[in-house]
């Protein structure tokens, strides 16, 4: 059974640093995971100022989006390149709207 008013988002999002330095990683709430990562609460992007929001996809299964961020975090470089380019070609910060 599923209450509409329960339904959480869930997001898989990759940042990237100017040098194009990747991260990979899911949350519920993608503005506070963001704040944290910008203001370098996330040990493992705070090094290499990696903070800008180059992709994000979207599911309301909390268990769909693990298996995602797992299956890119397992993809080879390139492939990771191709899909930020696919749909984010200038790989703009989709924050800075």
């Amino acid at each position: 059974m599923s209450d509409h008013s329960t339904m959480r988002t869930y997001y898989v999002y990759i940042l990237a640093s100017r040098s194009r330095s990747l991260y990979i990683g899911v949350t519920n709430n993608l503005l506070r995971r963001l704040l944290m990562h910008r203001e370098g609460r996330v040990h493992t992007t705070a090094k290499y100022r990696i903070v800008r929001i180059v992709h994000v996809e979207t599911t309301s299964d909390v268990r769909a989006a693990i298996a995602r961020e797992k299956q890119l975090k397992g993809w080879r470089r390139q492939r990771k390149l191709d899909l930020i380019s696919a749909a984010n070609p200038a790989w703009e910060d989709l924050a800075a709207g």
